[in-house]
């Protein structure tokens, strides 16, 4: 079956294929679908999130592309040098070793599976991606289609300060549900479906404060030793907790969105992406947005994000913009 608008089952109803994995949403918007949970930023839903534009304050959610540099996963700043055109009367950028999940990032839907089945969202195979030039689930489908609708901040990172003093971004703390629903109430915040849902650890500005006071801890880390942050906790609770409220995104500003390090097959990167079809953004730089929203107690926005129209592309820099 596909889904139709106002129709959307809840968790406990997933799957609507009993073939498909338990609790997944394969087959939700049919068979072909490379776009999974963007299919909730309907036309309305962006329409209504362009009337949260009250001031005309734009706000980069892009970190810079040299942090955090930290060789995790063998991700590194890219190198970069100017070519010199007719002499120096103009300039060209050159790129070198440019991983786009090295800073700011858009995971798309080929970046991880659903670990349980072995098999990435909507039933595709890992040779459907290495072996196809038909382009299954990769970026382009996202950047070609586009990213707008409303945002939600939840300043995570600031709520801690007086109500989780003991917390640390660069530990690992599980940030539970009814943590997130504190945060939540405590800005007035109320979610609406097909929200892109931010979530603020304070990690990106921890980094900067370590890096400037040289006192980084070892980040490099690989898949068999994964490196340790604050995130969102990867469970049952958490998985109906987001699925149930219909986000079409969810990005943060830590390392990987769930707690570090994390057990692959319960993990959010699992259900999410390979279960939902669900984009993760991770590394998104959130300081100015919430220091903002501080300020005037505004935690929604009208929110963009073009993705790299790269054909079969795994993960893009978001190049997304909050605007209140």
């Amino acid at each position: 079956m596909s889904c139709c608008k106002g129709s959307l089952p809840s968790y406990d109803q997933l799957p609507v294929d009993s073939t498909a994995p338990p609790h997944s949403a394969w087959g939700l918007w049919g068979k072909e679908d490379n776009l999974g949970t963007l299919n909730l930023l309907t036309p309305e839903k962006v329409e209504r999130a362009g009337k949260l534009i009250r001031r005309g304050e734009v706000y980069s959610l892009n970190w810079k592309l040299e942090c955090p540099d930290s060789g995790m996963l063998d991700r590194y700043e890219p190198k970069h040098s100017i070519k010199p055109l007719g002499g120096g009367i103009s300039f060209d950028d050159v790129y070198d070793n440019f991983n786009t999940q090295a800073s700011s990032q858009w995971d798309g839907l080929r970046h991880f599976c659903h670990i349980g089945s072995g098999k990435f969202y909507n039933n595709i195979s890992a040779s459907d991606i290495t072996d196809s030039s038909e382009g299954r689930l990769g970026i382009h489908h996202m950047a070609r289609r586009g990213i707008a609708g409303r945002a939600v901040l939840l300043d995570f990172g600031r709520w801690a300060v007086k109500n989780a003093p003991e917390f640390d971004p660069f530990k690992r703390h599980e940030i539970t549900v009814q943590q997130l629903e504190a945060v939540a109430a405590s800005q007035k915040v109320k979610f609406e479906e097909g929200d892109v849902l931010l979530i603020r650890t304070g990690w990106t500005a921890a980094y900067e404060v370590k890096k400037a006071n040289k006192g980084l801890p070892n980040l490099k880390g690989d898949v068999e030793n994964l490196p340790v942050c604050a995130g969102i906790k990867a469970c049952e609770e958490t998985f109906s907790w987001v699925w149930n409220n219909h986000f079409s995104a969810l990005a943060s500003d830590s390392i990987a969105l769930e707690a570090m390090p994390f057990d692959f097959e319960t993990s959010c990167h699992s259900i999410f992406l390979g279960g939902w079809g669900m984009p993760i953004g991770e590394l998104f730089f959130l300081e100015a947005l919430a220091d903002d929203s501080a300020k005037d107690g505004v935690y929604e926005y009208f929110f963009t994000s073009a993705p790299l129209n790269k054909h079969g592309g795994v993960a893009t820099p978001p190049n997304a913009l909050c605007i209140k």
